[in-house]
């Protein structure tokens, strides 16, 4: 009896997978095409901003760089993992953390569907005019103002750190620190 029990079981188990593994898929169908259809509608529109393509990759990789920014605020040092956290404050956590990382990936994408598409001979695949400088503006944009911003915030924590060191000197100066226990 427990034998049959742990077949069905089993078998429940496998067919709930798999509906999980096309229901994902056609998820990451939907995602996808429907990245690349508003990348297709996005980009001309893009291009044709004041300042032309580079004014749009510059904005694309300002709102790259904050997405960045806002994904580390939500999941930085000392933001999770508290266990005193209300749920509702996790569940607002994950979502801004969320948001951040489409904000930060969104421009990529939405830029790699101006490109031409490598086996499609319709015209929906073709090259959209200006894209590679659009993409070109967003990478200096974004590898410049996220470098400014890894180097501002390597400052701070050194700072914090020399901070630290800086205490603990001056307690072992004191005969309290670290040191107290080897004398």
């Amino acid at each position: 009896m427990s034998r049959d029990r742990s077949r069905v079981r089993d078998a429940w188990g496998i067919a709930g997978f798999l509906v999980f593994l096309v229901v994902g898929l056609a998820v990451l169908v939907l995602v996808f095409g429907g990245a690349r259809w508003l990348g297709r509608e996005a980009v001309p529109e893009l291009v044709g901003l004041p300042g032309g393509a580079w004014t749009g990759g510059i904005g694309l990789g300002v709102v790259s760089v904050l997405g960045w920014i806002g994904a580390g605020a939500a999941y930085g040092i000392g933001a999770a993992g508290k266990a005193d956290e209300a749920r509702w404050l996790r569940g607002a956590r994950a979502v801004a953390g969320a948001v951040g990382w489409v904000a930060a990936i969104g421009p990529v994408v939405v830029l790699f569907s101006g490109l031409p598409g490598r086996n499609c001979r319709s015209s929906a695949c073709e090259y959209v005019p200006g894209t590679g400088t659009a993409f070109l503006a967003y990478a200096l944009a974004a590898g410049s103002l996220g470098w400014l911003c890894h180097r501002w915030r390597r400052a701070v924590v050194e700072a914090g750190e020399a901070e630290r060191r800086e205490r603990m000197r001056k307690l072992r100066k004191k005969g309290k620190g670290k040191s107290r226990v080897a004398r």
